[in-house]
């Protein structure tokens, strides 16, 4: 199949018992995608959001894998697992007592670790040590010595409890090990320990499963609706303000040169101050992100390329 050069970025739900990567390499496959690239990795055990970015959307990958991202997990107490998930070897450590083990107290204690709050990552991850996963070390074996890092949860809800299995909703910052929380929260409750039994990543950002399509779906779909599921290069940059160029400023944007000051970046600064990244336009063609320095002139910071612009041109007759 010839490869195309196919730019936009797919919501997917990414299904159990695949790698993030293996699930990229499907979505290439369907979208015959010469160039792409995951956000986020999951784990095969965990399901859900899995943005995959293709040509020109993966020059802002950073962009999603450092927003926040929302889990719902199911907690297994009591228990302990050697990978800290369900595809370890578990061993029962303690009898739940129900009597105690309540929503209200569970929240209680999980107040506890909103904020930043200390992990420590686990063997088996994909954190490279000595340039090597820590998870090979962990199949052979052999445990590795890991600082501890910081970490920002901003919000655990109780979802439900039923006997000892706690399910609850998390919304973090990157870098967050949800099966550590897991551990961690089992210590905190006086389970003795705990792990994680499942996990469904629902929102990265401003995207929620709402907007996703698994790989069964986008499978029966022809080309023309598979690429009408593809999100625009810009999407994923909403967080930053916006300013429209005109032909001569883009021309100018476009050739590296740094433009002075405009009347409209002021609004821009009140409005989300400090700014440091905006989108830029012309007319409703984006371009690319630009940076904005401290006596407020802008320079390019990273562009879309001149082939992408001319075939998304459309008449505006940017390059004549």
């Amino acid at each position: 199949m010839a490869k195309r050069c196919i730019s936009g970025v797919l919501l997917l739900d990414k299904p159990y018992g695949l790698s993030s990567n293996q699930a990229l390499q499907k979505a290439k496959y369907l979208y015959a995608a010469a160039k792409s690239g995951h956000t986020g990795t999951l784990d095969p055990m965990a399901t859900g959001m899995l943005p995959i970015c293709m040509g020109e959307a993966t020059k802002f990958t950073s962009i999603l894998l450092n927003a926040s991202k929302t889990y719902e997990a199911i907690i297994r107490l009591g228990f302990k697992s050697t990978t800290g998930d369900a595809e370890g070897e578990i061993v029962k450590l303690s009898d739940i007592d129900v009597v105690r083990l309540t929503d209200r107290y569970c929240e209680t204690v999980l107040r506890q670790f909103v904020g930043t709050i200390q992990q420590i990552p686990p063997m088996h991850s994909a954190l490279k040590y000595q340039g090597k996963p820590l998870y090979a070390y962990a199949r052979e074996g052999k445990s590795v010595e890991r600082k501890p890092r910081f970490v920002h949860i901003y919000e655990i809800k109780v979802n439900s409890l039923l006997a000892n299995e706690l399910a609850i909703t998390v919304r973090c910052g990157t870098g967050t090990y949800i099966r550590t929380l897991a551990e961690d929260i089992g210590k905190a409750l006086g389970c003795g320990c705990a792990y994680l039994a499942s996990l469904r990543r629902s929102s990265i950002g401003l995207f929620d499963l709402s907007q996703a399509r698994t790989l069964e779906m986008l499978k029966e779909m022809n080309r023309e609706n598979r690429d009408f599921c593809l999100l625009p290069v810009d999407s994923i940059l909403n967080e930053f303000p916006s300013l429209s160029l005109d032909k001569s400023e883009a021309k100018k944007i476009l050739q590296g040169c740094v433009l002075s000051e405009k009347t409209e970046l002021n609004d821009k600064m009140e409005e989300a101050s400090p700014v440091k990244s905006i989108r830029l336009y012309y007319q409703q063609l984006f371009l690319g992100l630009g940076e904005i320095s401290i006596d407020r002139t802008i320079k390019p910071k990273r562009l879309l390329s001149d082939t992408y612009l001319i075939n998304q041109d459309h008449g505006k007759l940017l390059f004549n």
